[in-house]
């Protein structure tokens, strides 16, 4: 998440009521999660383990825990609770705006474009030409859709991410401030749901189709020309490079690769990324060519243990 413009490093501790360490005048003009950070953003961090991956990140500006050595040409926000202070300038910097009216004015939409009756389009979303959105549509704040897509019925675009700190007396969120960007020429089924970024894009590339009842999850980009079938649970900040097909009730982790021009049949639990080209299959994921031959395999063992029998 880009802000609208560059703040300085005491203003944003202002913000959050924080200690710093560099110049207060040291810029920092956006926040990410730490897979998708860039120079100039703020990247925080509450977990020993995970000091020195962010602290040699692209990120400039570290929101820590502890008051560490600060690297050359990067500045630290002391904080005793980074997860908290981390939401505070989400909500900061992108509060929630509620609508009372089914499409927002500040909505962008293209010529052509069809929107069923008991729709919603929130603040600030940006539709293409010629989309077709069917009725009981949920398009959430921020969300941008490109030409020539198809969205049907209950799907719902925006959702936070699934994204929580277990705290003694229950689960506190992590506040979603990112968006879903949908290409051009994507056609998405009935009753999907797309969750927006944390700080960054939920994409879903051009030409792709999800059949019905399809979760994708925070962050994640899926490439161009994708087929999904019915009731595929995608983590989040999951990769799918380009043609990748994913048959049904197929579940993945978060954090992983999926190679382009994959082909996951259907059930499979993906464990780990995988290179594309080749056909997948079962739970762990493997070539779905080795699968079966373990199944076969399998079925032999009743024989195996007869002929065992007669031989002693």
């Amino acid at each position: 998440m880009k802000f609208n413009t560059t703040y300085t490093l005491k203003e944003i501790a202002t913000i959050i009521n924080s200690e710093f360490v560099g110049d207060e005048n040291f810029p920092v003009s956006g926040m990410n999660e730490i897979h998708v950070v860039e120079s100039g953003d703020i990247v925080f961090v509450d977990h020993p383990k995970y000091y020195d991956k962010a602290l040699n990140s692209a990120a400039t500006t570290i929101l820590i825990n502890k008051n560490v050595d600060c690297p050359e040409g990067k500045a630290l926000l002391i904080s005793d609770d980074p997860f908290r202070d981390f939401n505070i300038l989400t909500k900061h910097f992108k509060p929630f705006q509620f609508s009372n009216v089914a499409v927002s004015a500040s909505a962008k939409i293209g010529a052509g474009t069809v929107i069923q009756p008991n729709s919603f389009i929130g603040n600030h979303v940006v539709i293409g030409k010629n989309c077709l959105i069917h009725s009981n549509v949920s398009i959430y704040d921020h969300t941008v859709i490109g030409d020539n897509v198809i969205i049907h019925a209950g799907t719902i675009l925006g959702a936070d991410a699934f994204y929580y700190k277990k705290r003694p007396d229950g689960f506190d969120q992590l506040i979603s401030g990112g968006r879903v960007v949908i290409k051009d020429n994507v056609g998405i089924g009935a009753l999907c749901t797309i969750d927006k970024g944390v700080t960054g894009d939920t994409t879903i590339g051009e030409g792709t189709k999800l059949d019905n009842q399809v979760h994708v999850g925070h962050d994640t980009v899926i490439g161009k020309k994708c087929l999904i079938a019915s009731q595929t649970g995608i983590a989040g900040c999951v990769i799918i490079k380009d043609e990748v097909t994913i048959w049904g009730q197929v579940g993945t982790t978060s954090g992983i690769t999926i190679g382009e021009k994959a082909v996951i049949l259907g059930q499979t639990g993906v464990t780990k990324s995988v290179e594309g080209g080749k056909t997948y299959f079962g739970t762990p994921i493997e070539e779905s060519r080795e699968k079966l031959k373990q199944l076969a395999n399998i079925k032999k063992i009743p024989e195996i243990l007869q002929k065992l029998k007669e031989l002693l």
